[in-house]
């Protein structure tokens, strides 16, 4: 099958970005999106350019750091699929795709189609862990748990950190991740004793990264690879007025 690429290159964070357009043939079908954009940089190395910059590690769905935005959709067309698992069997020959970086004045382009997703990583490290003494991992059921507080909790943590939801959000809100982060903890015996700072820390930090405000667009649930609910948002918004006035 023939692909048209339009890839967004940008060489440095403060150079003049464009949409440069790419022609790929004889690509098959079960090859994943990433798949495609390894010919692309094979093609453009042969010819001695530079090839296209993108994040990616596990390419099983798991890492999160395969954040694109495809056709305009944060991770591509296809419902609970980061990109890395969106094959090329769900385009038509001859289809054209635009190819861009995720955009968020808290995620800043280093090149091409890499960001810088560390805001993430201070919010986690501002609270997102538990730092009190729980003692060894305990044997299965040693510990109860209601299971309806384990599944919620679960599906929180869920969460891969891909950054889709702030691509996505017009506000370019991170309350998704960060409310999934805190409403896992929250569900969790282990996570009770911080649980008060631990949420007034990480909303704060997801301020100070400079992330946009909830608006309650939803967005950010429609494209999440892992399907994670905007309950999440309303679980933190709870514990964080809590914290503060309970």
């Amino acid at each position: 099958m023939t692909i048209h690429l339009k890839v967004w290159r940008q060489s440095g964070p403060d150079a003049k970005g464009e949409l440069v357009g790419y022609t790929l043939e004889n690509l098959n079908e079960d090859m994943s999106f990433l798949e495609a954009l390894d010919v692309l940089n094979e093609e453009l190395i042969k010819k001695g350019e530079d090839p296209v910059e993108f994040d990616n590690d596990c390419r099983e769905g798991i890492c999160g750091s395969c954040g694109l935005m495809v056709g305009g959709i944060a991770h591509g067309p296809m419902k609970a699929t980061a990109v890395c698992q969106l094959h090329m069997r769900h385009y038509k020959d001859g289809d054209t795709i635009v190819v861009e970086p995720f955009r968020a004045t808290a995620f800043p382009i280093i090149k091409d189609l890499v960001v810088d997703r560390s805001a993430f990583d201070r919010i986690i490290a501002a609270g997102g862990y538990v730092s009190v003494d729980t003692g060894g991992a305990p044997d299965a059921n040693s510990l109860p748990i209601p299971k309806e507080d384990v599944d919620e909790a679960f599906d929180f943590a869920t969460c891969i950190g891909c950054g889709a939801c702030v691509a996505s959000c017009p506000n370019a809100s991170a309350s998704l991740f960060t409310g999934a982060k805190v409403a896992h903890l929250a569900h969790l015996p282990q996570g009770q004793v911080e649980r008060k700072e631990r949420v007034v820390r990480m909303v704060d930090q997801m301020e100070t990264e400079g992330f946009g405000d909830c608006s309650n667009h939803g967005e950010c649930e429609a494209v999440c690879p892992k399907q994670i609910s905007i309950a999440a948002i309303a679980k933190m918004r709870r514990e964080y007025l809590r914290a503060l006035f309970g």
